[in-house]
């Protein structure tokens, strides 16, 4: 067995640690999956409901550019079970795991863009613009500070 990451106490082999990272990537992907498929099904059903012909162009606009974020985040948060399938006992698990990973890291950020486009237009069409703008500054720094810049400093070996 080789000794785990520098700071660790871990004593497990490479297959053992990408076996681990793999369940851990999995059990993340499981949460944040069933957040975006509700997201996106709530979303697919907005056109028929009868107010949504009354909304302005902007926010039609802005509803697509939302729809696609959240679809380009679904695509990307399931790609890794789909990759894991593709390559099933074909000893290739390194790649599953970096590519679930780059996988992960795209769908919560575009996750993050569709949550502040609905923060938008929710806003938007309740309070109006100013509020809008102001919601969506405040869900999207609050989306950079959570999701990166405290993870970010936290992996660089800073306080936070």
């Amino acid at each position: 067995m080789a000794a785990g990451p520098p700071g660790t106490d871990r004593r497990e082999t490479e297959d053992e640690r990408l076996d681990r990272n793999w369940n851990s990537l999995i059990q993340e992907l499981r949460v944040v999956q069933t957040g975006v498929q509700f997201l996106t099904g709530f979303l697919l059903t907005l056109p028929f409901q009868n107010r949504f012909a009354d909304l302005p162009l902007p926010q039609r606009v802005l509803y697509l550019g939302v729809v696609g974020a959240s679809i380009a985040a679904t695509v990307c948060l399931m790609a890794p079970v789909a990759a894991h399938r593709m390559l099933f006992r074909r000893h290739q698990i390194e790649n599953v795991v970096t590519t679930a990973h780059r996988y992960a890291i795209a769908g919560l950020g575009l996750l993050g863009i569709a949550l502040t486009g609905v923060t938008v237009l929710i806003f938007d069409t309740v309070a109006g613009p100013v509020a809008a703008a102001a919601a969506g500054s405040v869900a999207g720094v609050s989306f950079v500070a959570v999701w990166l810049v405290h993870p970010w400093q936290q992996r660089r070996g800073r306080r936070a």
